[in-house]
């Protein structure tokens, strides 16, 4: 089982909300963490843009993100989803076990 951490900026609050309430309830992930709103900096079709946006961290497992990516293209509101992932190179052992048993997969 490979952990991995996902980020992804949601327009809001609300959104950030139901992106982790339904990633959850599918056991997709093992939980969520909704940051306070950021200041956003980027080029979208050519213009520059500067926008609140509130990140969404997730922990689950590397193969899990398939059906992650799915779930969050679905129901994401931006036409390009940021949605990143890192392995994560370290996880404490019983944190990656919790993780797995969480996304139902196997131990850490």
């Amino acid at each position: 089982m490979t952990p991995v951490r996902i980020l992804l900026n949601c327009p809001d609050r609300e959104t950030a909300r139901a992106l982790a309430a339904s990633l959850l309830d599918a056991g997709l992930v093992a939980c969520a963490n909704i940051y306070p709103e950021i200041e956003s900096h980027y080029v979208w079709q050519g213009a520059r843009q500067v926008e609140s946006e509130v990140p969404l961290a997730l922990k689950s497992r590397a193969d899990l993100l398939p059906e992650i990516e799915r779930m969050v293209r679905e129901s994401h509101p931006y036409d390009v989803p940021p949605l990143v992932a890192q392995s994560l190179d370290f996880a404490h052992h019983p944190f990656g076990d919790w993780i797995a048993e969480m996304t139902g997969g196997a131990d850490a």
